[in-house]
């Protein structure tokens, strides 16, 4: 019997086979555990090596047409996409990306986002989840700077598209692999992947099309600017007299843009900012002042409503939100 809660693993042919989770699937409650606790139950069977549960990433090969309807949400650890086939487009912190085949999203940690699929025809994707406490730090610039950017759409051409597939297909083939030495070679090929993923989004080394997304500018401008100013005051009325808009107007489109009230949004993004410092080793109290928040009461109420704990350094590192 297979629930929200419950991994179920099988042995088929000497392999064992996990029943996983597609990687919006957390988007039924909005929410999305850590890579530490990746063991998740699906409708899907894709088979794993044993052993390889601890991974500082994992790579997903997916496709399926199972009519759903995802929610905004957001995860503890980094996601690259890569878009093979069907209808689809993605909404990330307030900007909608429409996907041709083989587009490259790059999800960081925390980014607000939700797919918008048309399942009149299979939707196929490579998803690649990667953990925020990887060694190689440099792997992850591309993520930052996806934040820098307000943009997360790496469109190739055609010779840098075919080196990439070849890669992603010699990766997925290695995590499969039970000979000597497949962790190790697992490891050099995404390292391989994840050099060149950087070198092109980093470089500006991709089609860079206007077609492909689109936004309101100024959420746009008001996201990054709560993104960049979380311990200052966020109220409605100063962000309206800020951007020179009916605060009505403000409340109702930043809504249809991100999923969020901006209330909701702000208090969010400040429990996740807490929650890292907590799991940084900054004092409780102190994490909850350096991320905006003036009251302890207040703060831990949140926490515990948002996470399911109260705030601890035992839970700082560890998502405890259930899927």
């Amino acid at each position: 019997k297979v629930n929200q809660n419950l991994t179920v693993a099988a042995r088929i042919s000497g392999k064992e086979i996990l029943i996983l989770s597609v990687e919006e699937a957390d988007a039924a409650s909005g929410m999305a555990r850590s890579l530490n606790n990746l063991q998740r139950p699906s409708t899907q069977l894709q088979s794993v090596a044993p052993g390889k549960e601890g991974k500082l990433f994992r790579l997903f090969h997916i496709k399926d047409q199972t009519k759903r309807e995802f929610s905004y949400h957001y995860h503890d650890f980094h996601k690259v996409i890569i878009f093979l086939s069907g209808k689809a487009a993605y909404h990330i912190e307030g900007k909608s990306y429409y996907l041709k085949p083989w587009d490259i999203l790059l999800v960081n940690r925390h980014a607000i986002h939700k797919p918008e699929i048309d399942f009149s025809v299979p939707y196929e994707r490579f998803v690649l989840w990667i953990r925020d406490d990887l060694a190689q730090t440099d792997l992850l610039r591309c993520f930052q700077k996806a934040i820098d950017r307000s943009f997360n759409l790496i469109r190739l051409d055609s010779g840098t598209q075919e080196k990439l597939k070849q890669l992603l297909y010699e990766l997925e083939a290695a995590l499969k692999d039970e000979k000597f030495g497949s962790d190790l070679l697992g490891t050099a090929l995404f390292t391989q992947f994840m050099v060149y993923v950087n070198r092109i989004f980093l470089e500006k080394q991709y089609i860079y099309d206007t077609r492909s997304y689109s936004s309101d500018s100024q959420i746009e401008e008001l996201l990054r600017y709560i993104n960049h100013n979380l311990t200052e005051d966020l109220s409605i009325e100063t962000l309206a007299r800020k951007y020179y808009l009916s605060k009505y107007h403000m409340m109702r489109k930043f809504k249809e843009e991100t999923g969020y009230t901006i209330h909701n949004y702000i208090i969010s993004k400040r429990l996740l900012l807490a929650r890292t410092k907590i799991s940084e080793g900054t004092p409780i109290l102190k994490a909850a002042q350096l991320s905006g928040f003036s009251d302890y009461t207040t703060f831990s109420r949140a926490y515990k409503k948002q996470f399911g704990v109260a705030p601890s350094y035992k839970d700082g590192k560890i998502s405890s939100v259930a899927d």
